[in-house]
């Protein structure tokens, strides 16, 4: 990244900044060929999608696991 770009992003507020991520994230998502996903990636995914359909029943849902892991000790 440039010098100019940099010093241009610093100046904005957080919320300008979270403003321009999205519109980052949603330009490169729009392309999903633009990242390549690397095979290791696609390997870990491959290997959760066996133990889910080894046993769809296990686990929990995201609202408990999100909470047992925000829970402060």
């Amino acid at each position: 990244m440039n010098a100019t770009l940099s010093s241009e992003i610093a100046r904005l507020t957080a919320g300008e900044k979270l403003a321009l991520m999205e519109e980052l994230w949603d330009e490169l998502s729009a392309n999903e060929n633009v990242i390549p996903i690397p095979a290791w990636h696609k390997n870990a995914l491959a290997e959760d999608q066996a133990r889910y359909d080894a046993n769809p029943t296990e686990g929990a849902e995201w609202d408990e696991v999100k909470a047992r892991i925000t829970r402060k000790p």
